[in-house]
């Protein structure tokens, strides 16, 4: 897929309303609405933080607007089904959400999606920076203090194998297509195992693990020469995740909360967050997709690190502070911030 194609396909439906930005796409409106206007299959990432619904915050469009947990999760279901639309099938999803909805969400995005993790991101204060936890009342409380929240990290589900693998579904049709055993191409591929005969081969069909770029290569080789056309590139059909152990790699995640300031956003998430999760999951030039953009963070980590954006925002306050933090300086907190940083 040319993905600057589709990119730049994307700019031009939206050019009327957008903020000529390279490489970010600021789309004000409904994003229920907006989505259905994005390309199938065309982004790689899908960043967003929904309104929570549980937190009943006033100044968060959409927070109040569910009386009941139900129907919030039927508004959340029209977004999957969408996100299911749009993200490529090696693509990822991140979902923000709290603690009280967490497992409904779940359940409901178990229709459309593989639940690969539950992160929990516990917000530190940075020192010195007393929130609201230090100053409340502690023996008024009814239950534990919330403070943390949830990520939901997801990736496209595709029915046919046991762990609901696209790649799986996939080499299974390509290896009956060359009219091979699991064994023969194991063998081709010198990926047979010492016990199972089909070895790694049986394993990547029914989505257990996923072959090395070098193991993938001879399983491209092998079939194409088979007669079996159109199989794609690795970067193009392996979920990309790139973690070590310089890096945050557990489901815990220790980034400071962004300090209060004037004319921060109520929902703003810390843009080394943001940056952790787009680098662990995406290529260079990959499209990023956040649906609910606030402030524009998603866009800012995605352009330091060489990916492009698309960012929906009901409200146009926060499309214009967006574009301006996207175009060049700005103020973060106390602190002058270039594009560059």
């Amino acid at each position: 897929m040319d993905t600057l194609g589709v990119f730049n396909d994307i700019k031009t439906k939206f050019k009327e309303t957008d903020f000529g930005i390279d490489d970010s796409v600021i789309i004000c409106g409904d994003s229920l609405e907006l989505l259905r206007q994005i390309p199938d299959h065309s982004i790689a990432l899908i960043l967003t933080d929904p309104p929570y619904h549980s937190t009943r915050k006033k100044n968060i469009i959409g927070d109040t607007s569910f009386s009941k947990d139900e129907d919030y999760i039927d508004w959340m279901r029209q977004f999957a089904i969408e996100w299911k639309r749009v993200l490529k099938y090696n693509g990822s999803i991140f979902c923000f959400c709290s603690s009280t909805m967490s497992a409904q969400l779940q359940m409901m995005f178990s229709d459309y999606f593989n639940i690969l993790s539950e992160i929990t991101w516990t917000k530190p204060n940075a020192p010195g920076y007393d929130g609201w936890k230090q100053k409340m009342k502690k023996e008024s409380l009814r239950q534990w203090y919330p403070h943390s929240e949830k990520i939901l990290f997801l990736e496209g589900a595709e029915d046919g194998n046991l762990f609901k693998s696209y790649f799986g579904s996939q080499l299974t049709k390509w290896r009956k297509t060359a009219k091979m055993s699991m064994k023969e191409l194991a063998e081709i591929t010198k990926s047979y195992g010492k016990i199972n005969h089909g070895g790694a081969v049986a394993n990547w069909e029914v989505g257990r693990n996923i072959p090395s770029k070098a193991q993938y290569d001879r399983l491209k080789d092998a079939l194409t020469g088979a007669g079996v056309n159109g199989i794609p590139d690795y970067e193009d059909i392996i979920r990309p995740f790139n973690v070590c152990k310089d890096v945050e790699f557990t489901d815990v995640w220790t980034f400071e909360n962004v300090r209060q300031y004037r004319g921060k956003h109520p929902a703003e998430k810390p843009i080394d967050l943001l940056e952790h999760a787009i680098s662990a999951t995406t290529f260079e030039g990959d499209i990023v997709l956040d649906c609910f953009s606030g402030s524009g963070s998603t866009g800012v980590a995605a352009t330091r690190l060489k990916r492009l954006s698309i960012l929906m925002e009901i409200d146009p306050k926060w499309c214009n502070y967006a574009s301006n933090k996207l175009r060049g300086e700005y103020f973060f907190g106390n602190e002058l911030l270039t594009r560059a940083q």
